[in-house]
C-alpha cells in the first residue's frame, strides 16, 4: 500500500514499480535528446557483429531518468505539499547493461531525510532490476525534495 512521503519511516521500502520495457525507439529517442549516438546504442546491425552483448544497449542515464516516474507511482500525492522536485543522484553505479527489449523496474527504500529551508529532502536507495537477470542495471541514491514540508 502506498503512503505519502511524510508517512514513510527510515528503512521502509516503497511498493515496487511496474516493469518498464525498453525498446529501440526509446533508446533512439534518448540518443536524439542527448545527442549521444554512440553505435552501441543505435546501430543494431553493427552490434550483432561487434558488441559483446550482440544487441544494442540503453544509455545508463536513460535508466536513471525513468526512476522519478516509478517513485511517483509508488507514493500517494500529498494534498498539502504537492510539489516534488528531483534534487539529484548520489553514488550512482551502472552495473549491468540494459539490452534492447529488456524490462526494468525500480526498488527503492528510504535511507535518510534532511530538513532544508525549501522543504524536506528524502534520500532513496534505489536499484533498477532487470527481469530475468541476477545483476541489477543500476544502483544509486536518489534525492527528492518535498517543497514546503517540515
Amino acid at each position: 500500500m502506498s503512503k505519502k512521503l511524510l508517512e514513510l519511516s527510515i528503512g521502509e521500502q516503497l511498493p515496487v514499480g511496474d516493469w518498464i520495457s525498453i525498446s529501440q525507439t526509446d533508446i533512439d529517442l534518448f540518443a536524439k535528446a542527448t545527442n549521444d549516438h554512440q553505435w552501441i546504442h543505435v546501430d543494431p546491425k553493427r552490434c550483432e557483429k561487434e558488441s559483446p552483448f550482440a544487441t544494442t544497449i540503453a544509455h545508463g542515464y536513460l535508466t536513471v531518468t525513468l526512476m522519478p516516474n516509478s517513485l511517483y507511482q509508488s507514493i500517494q500525492p500529498d494534498p498539502i505539499y504537492q510539489s516534488l522536485l528531483n534534487y539529484g543522484v548520489d553514488k550512482i553505479r551502472f552495473i549491468e547493461p540494459v539490452r534492447v527489449n529488456d524490462r526494468i523496474r525500480f526498488v527503492s527504500a528510504l535511507v535518510k531525510t534532511e530538513q532544508k529551508a525549501s522543504g524536506k529532502l528524502f534520500y532513496f536507495e534505489t536499484t533498477a532490476e532487470i527481469e530475468g537477470r541476477d545483476k541489477p542495471a543500476m544502483k544509486g541514491i536518489f534525492l527528492t525534495l518535498l517543497v514546503g514540508a517540515k
